[in-house]
């Protein structure tokens, strides 16, 4: 199989998307040594195809020019509850909006399962494309996120849901 990747800096660190030529399968918050090294190199080629629109487009939504992406996800690995959960969240919660893990569980028609919500979203393999980071604890405390909760509140302040602090001011400006 062959696939593409293209790696960029972000205001929440360096980024690297790895697609297939139907989708984009990963979205690592690394650079392409440590993002890459699963994957064959072989059939890898760079800044090419599907992972070099969605390097584009997640420029855009860094640069506050894009709040949707218009991105072919590739599924396929995925199943049972963990496909279910990522597509709701990716079909359900916009820009700009949050729920909690109970929340998402009860969109997806297993409000018994909030724990296993959280679990999802911490193996989330594109992340940004199916928001995890809109994903918030009950009582609206941030919850976790693979890359660090400061990545979280940035993601947050970027689409408005939180208040940025004095210096991201500065850096918005």
């Amino acid at each position: 199989m062959s696939l593409s990747w293209s790696a960029f800096a972000s205001p929440v660190g360096e980024l690297t998307v790895v697609a297939t030529a139907s989708g984009v399968c990963r979205v690592d918050f690394a650079g392409p040594d440590r993002a890459l090294g699963e994957f064959d190199k072989a059939a890898l080629s760079r800044d090419t195809g599907v992972a070099a629109e969605a390097a584009r487009q997640l420029g855009e939504y860094f640069a506050r020019q894009r709040r949707e992406f218009d991105l072919p996800i590739e599924w396929e690995p995925l199943e049972g509850l963990r496909l279910h959960v990522l597509r709701t969240l990716h079909e359900m919660v916009p820009f700009g909006e949050t729920v909690s893990y109970k929340q998402l569980a009860e969109l997806s028609g297993r409000p018994e399962a909030s724990r296993a919500v959280g679990t999802i979203m911490g193996s989330n393999p594109v992340p940004l494309l199916v928001p995890c980071h809109r994903v918030l604890a009950s009582g609206h405390g941030l919850g976790g996120f693979g890359p660090g909760l400061e990545a979280k509140r940035r993601l947050l302040v970027l689409e408005g849901v939180l208040e940025p602090s004095l210096l991201e001011l500065d850096l918005l400006s």
